[in-house]
């Protein structure tokens, strides 16, 4: 399944920011979660509206930004 599925961008809700569809939960706030040391489980448990999928489309949406990043290196 592509992120775009279940990731939305809209400048309605949270500014813009990459949302989980039907929710409110910024992509970055489950990422950081994870980040933080929290298991899929507990993020399950805590915000009981999230699927699986849902964690998942957001590493897909994170790993999608990173791939598409281009770095230029600085002459020193």
């Amino acid at each position: 399944m592509k992120w775009s599925e279940q990731i939305a961008i809209d400048p309605e809700i949270l500014v813009g920011k990459p949302i989980i569809n039907g929710t409110r939960l910024a992509v970055e706030f489950i990422i950081d979660l994870l980040a933080q040391g929290w298991s899929e489980a507990e993020i399950l448990e805590n915000y009981p509206g999230l699927t699986k999928e849902d964690i998942q489309a957001c590493l897909r949406y994170a790993s999608a930004l990173l791939k598409a990043e281009k770095v230029y290196p600085l002459e020193v």
